[in-house]
């Protein structure tokens, strides 16, 4: 191995056995009898190893951190020349170790023994001790400037910048609106309450070439993170997601709001209405068709599939007019085939039709497109707040091999600079492995088109579970009020552009009356977007 030699003194009245002389001698002939190659001899004179500001150890320092470090290993006569501050001996060496650099006492042969390997255990473990502690002080200090009002997210929100305060003697930022993009901001809630969808709202933005926070188009997820931002209406959250499973900090009105709560709340109802509903395990698992998607158009509550007469006949029926019985609800029993029926009908005369699946399809490969998008541009913000933190820890590096600086001052921000590295590089690798699984071909659209028998089959003869994740693909949910059934899509475009149909009336019960007496009154479906 390429090796280096490190002595020291504290002064010349240092017995003749530590002198720079006999240091060099005893390492030489360790060097020799190790095969080592000796590329360099570092000597530090009436230098205390208390502190590290010594010209030749930072020099040595500096050296073995370069790509092209010209030596492996650094010998020493014993630990205490390299240093005898632990926190120093600790910090340097996890600093030269993490460039392939090994310091090896002649003396104290530490690595080749069982004693040797704790030794090492412990320092690693004290070096990782020191590290969780600093770090626990840094999140001590930014929750205290959190919970005081102040902006300690690396983030500015879209919609605001940062400006500095005074707070005592330091300097520590807050936010304020940025006039021309809050107004973005502003018009983006605005038209969500006035029921446009993110798609339109996003097509608007870039039709009318406004750019958006990376200074690109705007896509769904941009609109989503805005819109469910607390920020915007002066409300600081930070610290949701603490490793240390802290709660998080929460201050009222920190800095001037850009929406009011009572929008902000609006939007929020207005986007959970739109999501894709939880569905409780009994209701998964119900063998009717419509368990979970099926209402009482009276009182709300969900239509419960009902078997009788030892499960030949089944039908739907209101959950508060099947626990608390006649009178609590004028909803009627429904035959669950008529219903089913009907729903699976209206699905394959609006929905599985060759050109409302060319529509479908277009629509899904849009949205693939997007989320590849912002995957990409997600990647490519990460990748360079990496490069920036990168620069700045080598010029923090560079002050402290100087000596004009103590390491005391800079080693809290360089290990809050590598601990912000770490867990970019984790959200880089997440970003990387969802764009590799974006890369699949997307779907053909006369591909699909040519398949629509095929789908419309899949109604009537795949199994149950098939079936209902199929069913639930297009249906929000359904609404049945008397006579009256009314379905609601979740896709995002109207059948044909028909809002009403008249079919048959489905079979009903009177509540009391005969199971299965049936009527032959016209009924009414509308298809509601």
């Amino acid at each position: 191995m390429k090796a280096a030699f490190y002595v020291r003194v504290s002064s010349e009245k240092q017995d003749v056995d530590l002198s720079i002389s006999a240091q060099l001698r005893a390492l030489r002939e360790y060097a020799s009898k190790n095969g080592h190659i000796v590329v360099r001899e570092f000597a530090d004179e009436a230098e205390s190893g208390k502190t590290t500001d010594r010209p030749a150890f930072m020099e040595m320092v500096s050296l073995a951190r370069q790509k092209s470090k010209p030596f492996d290993i650094i010998l020493v006569w014993k630990y205490s020349r390299f240093a005898r501050s632990r926190k120093d001996s600790i910090i340097f060496k996890t600093l030269l170790r993490k460039n392939g650099v090994q310091v090896v006492s002649i003396s104290e042969p530490f690595e080749d023994t069982p004693t040797g390997r704790l030794l090492e255990a412990m320092i690693e473990s004290l070096d990782e001790f020191y590290s969780a502690n600093l770090g626990e002080e840094v999140t001590r200090g930014m929750r205290e400037s959190a919970s005081r009002g102040f902006c300690v997210s690396s983030l500015t929100p879209y919609g605001y910048r940062k400006v500095m305060v005074k707070d005592g003697n330091k300097e520590r930022p807050k936010l304020e609106p940025e006039p021309e993009k809050a107004k973005i901001v502003t018009r983006v809630f605005k038209e969500v309450i006035e029921g446009k969808g993110l798609t339109e709202v996003a097509k608007g933005l870039n039709r009318e070439g406004i750019p958006g926070p990376r200074a690109k188009g705007w896509i769904k997820t941009t609109l989503y993170n805005i819109l469910t931002n607390e920020n915007y209406t002066g409300t600081l959250v930070w610290g949701r997601s603490s490793i240390r499973n802290l709660p998080p900090i929460r201050v009222e009105n920190a800095w001037p709001a850009i929406v009011d709560k009572s929008s902000f709340d609006r939007v929020q109802s207005a986007l959970k209405s739109r999501s894709f509903p939880c569905l409780h395990p009994k209701r998964t698992a119900s063998h009717f068709l419509l368990s979970g998607i099926a209402k009482c158009g009276y009182c709300g509550k969900a239509l419960v599939g009902h078997d009788a007469k030892g499960g030949n006949f089944s039908y739907y029926v209101c959950g508060t007019l099947l626990k608390k019985g006649a009178g609590s609800c004028p909803a009627r029993y429904t035959n669950d085939h008529e219903l089913e029926s009907a729903v699976v009908n209206k699905i394959k005369e609006h929905i599985l039709t060759r050109e409302n699946l060319e529509r479908l399809v277009c629509l899904v490969n849009e949205e693939m497109d997007s989320l590849s998008n912002e995957y990409r541009e997600r990647l490519e913000t990460v990748e360079q707040n990496v490069a920036d933190i990168n620069r700045r820890l080598e010029r923090l590096y560079d002050i402290l091999e100087t000596g004009k600086v103590k390491y005391e001052d800079l080693m809290p921000r360089i290990l809050q600079h590598k601990n912000r590295l770490e867990k970019l590089q984790e959200t880089k690798a997440e970003l990387e492995l969802k764009l590799n699984e974006r890369r699949i071909e997307l779907a053909d659209v006369e591909t699909v088109k040519n398949h629509v028998e095929d789908l419309r089959n899949l109604l009537s003869e795949s199994s149950l579970t098939e079936r209902k994740s199929f069913v639930k693909s297009f249906v929000k949910d359904v609404k049945v009020t008397g006579k009256e059934v009314e379905l609601a899509y979740t896709i995002p475009m109207p059948p044909r552009g028909v809002m009403e149909d008249k079919m048959p009336v489905l079979s009903i019960v009177q509540n009391g009356g005969p199971l299965w007496t049936r009527t032959t009154d016209p009924g009414l479906i509308r298809t509601v977007l």
